[in-house]
């Protein structure tokens, strides 16, 4: 069995705003990586079921770089996002209404490439980035 990791944030925003910001490639491309050398400079994002996703991160300095790539297999407009990764991993999304805010959280299940930690961390930045351009 995969170990599952979660990651969360809480964004003081609108969830017509957090939906569209999340699921919209025009934005998508201003906040999908986890530091500032990296950038995604193009997004494919399907929204629906058996839709596809393929979002490019890269490093800025042209070292490396991949596809995040995936199937939809659930969608429930502003307020949940099932999908299998090209690995076969699974990924929940999930956005809550608290007050002014959207909980949005992340579950999704651990490759065997990097530590639980370095995931958590990667997986986090990119919710931490979120946050910041829903908020500018």
């Amino acid at each position: 069995m995969k170990s599952l990791v979660k990651v969360e944030i809480k964004i003081p925003a609108d969830i017509n705003r957090v939906w569209e910001y999340w699921t919209s490639p025009e934005h998508i491309t201003h906040w999908n990586f986890a530091s500032d050398q990296w950038c995604c400079p193009s997004a494919v994002n399907n929204l629906q079921a058996g839709g596809e996703l393929n979002w490019r991160m890269e490093a800025k300095d042209g070292s490396m770089g991949f596809d995040f790539t995936g199937t939809y297999d659930q969608v429930i407009d502003k307020k949940m996002i099932a999908c299998t990764l090209t690995d076969g991993r699974k990924l929940n999304i999930t956005f809550s209404i608290q007050g002014k805010y959207v909980i949005l959280t992340e579950t999704f299940e651990a490759e065997g490439t990097h530590s639980l930690e370095q995931q958590q961390a990667g997986w986090q930045a990119i919710l931490e980035n979120f946050k910041k351009y829903v908020e500018s």
